[in-house]
């Protein structure tokens, strides 16, 4: 087996130029899957990591009896939302907690001389939010909320092209109060945010944390705390700390309390997953056409090793090896240019896609992606594609070797 592996090795080298194309068209297969498998995880880790930004932080604490009622926002208020607080801040590992803050959310009404108009309203600590908030990020006119602000109000583009309004300008919001009865209260437009999302731009608007006590009689009190993370994918074990040790609350993550966001995650990573399949079944169809026509062409040449007394078996193996080495070569190769191209993109700003998210209309799962993605190299996806990219080699060379192989000499010698 030795010999065969030498003779293998020294026949690879023998023939450089045929080798060296062989190496480069699967080198060039090997980049491409590479790339596209970076731009897939780069869109994906975006879109998840603003989709969490935009709905109130990785983890959600919440009174008993929020989960069933979440859709219609109820106003159940913590019993004691600094111990929540402080639970979360002495759990293990506190490196992966970005922020913790107080909220308050319900629904209600902001309304103009234009109109009046549903949305969510979000009261917040200004000075936790804003350095992890998608929204404070993009404020295109005024500016966010800050912890001295009363009766200051941001609003999205979308819904101040509604109402008729600019930053300066007074707007009426109407809240539900504790005891359910609405309250109504003139707010100063002072920042607009602009997503590219219509739903998010009319629907969700924020105000200070003490302003909403007052005005839904909340005093000293909250209805959530959210927890930001520095990855997401970590929300599984802090809710199972949590949740041990805050047993009479509701702990939940973003996608538990915000369904609508998963579905259309789900269908985006439907449809990238038949890209990459594709991808992977056009650099796999290029590959093993290259293997067998290289093989092929040397069925002359396994002639002359069967007439020296070779016999097939070990024609077959050394074929086989040959195609394996190719194989393994250009992988390498590969996947070291493939991991230097997308760390290149990644170190240069990544790629400039803001065009694609406004092409993208109302598919506002594309518009979380921002303006640039950042490709993203998986080291376990690269050696899947290596080992992928190796057995299609050593496919290829098989059939062709054995078909060969089983020919008498001198059939194989006369082969054109």
């Amino acid at each position: 087996m030795s010999k065969t592996i030498k003779m293998a090795w020294r026949n690879m080298w023998r023939n450089w130029r045929r080798t060296l194309i062989a190496s480069i068209a699967i080198i060039l297969g090997m980049v491409l899957l590479i790339f596209m498998d970076a731009l897939i995880a780069g869109s994906d880790e975006a879109i998840y990591g603003n989709a969490v930004r935009m709905y109130g932080g990785n983890v959600q604490v919440h009174a008993p009896g929020y989960r069933e009622k979440s859709s219609r926002l109820p106003l159940l208020p913590l019993a004691n939302s600094e111990t929540v607080v402080a639970t979360i801040e002495s759990i293990e590992s506190p490196e992966k907690i970005m922020s913790t803050s107080k909220r308050i959310n319900t629904g209600g009404l902001v309304s103009s001389s234009a109109g009046n108009y549903p949305v969510t309203i979000t009261a917040i600590e200004p000075e936790k939010e804003a350095p992890v908030s998608l929204f404070a990020e993009n404020i295109s006119s005024g500016r966010f909320l800050t912890n001295d602000d009363g009766d200051a109000i941001v609003i999205g583009q979308g819904l101040a092209d509604l109402l008729e309004v600019g930053v300066g300008d007074r707007v009426m919001v109407v809240g539900r109060r504790l005891n359910e009865s609405m309250r109504q209260r003139p707010m100063t437009v002072v920042g607009i945010y602009s997503l590219g999302m219509d739903s998010a731009e009319r629907g969700s608007v924020f105000i200070n944390l003490p302003t909403a006590q007052t005005l839904y009689n909340l005093r000293d009190q909250e209805t959530e705390v959210v927890v930001s993370l520095e990855k997401v994918g970590q929300e599984a074990a802090l809710i199972a700390d949590l949740q041990a040790q805050l047993p009479e609350y509701e702990v939940d993550s973003w996608d538990t309390l915000s369904p609508e966001i998963q579905q259309a995650l789900q269908s985006k990573a439907a449809a990238t997953g038949i890209l990459g399949m594709l991808v992977v079944l056009i650099a796999s169809i290029g590959i093993l056409n290259l293997m067998l026509m290289a093989v092929y062409e040397r069925t002359r040449e396994m002639g002359v090793l069967a007439a020296l007394g070779m016999k097939g078996r070990q024609i077959t193996a050394l074929f086989l090896m040959e195609g394996t080495f190719i194989g393994l070569f250009a992988a390498v190769v590969g996947v070291i240019l493939g991991g230097l191209l997308v760390a290149a993109l990644a170190q240069a700003g990544g790629i400039y896609i803001g065009g694609l998210t406004e092409t993208a209309g109302d598919a506002e799962v594309y518009a979380l992606m921002g303006d640039r993605m950042y490709p993203v190299f998986s080291i376990s996806t690269a050696i899947g594609y290596a080992l992928l990219v190796v057995i299609i080699s050593a496919a290829a060379s098989f059939f062709p070797a054995w078909q060969a192989s089983r020919k008498e000499p001198a059939e194989a010698l006369h082969h054109i």
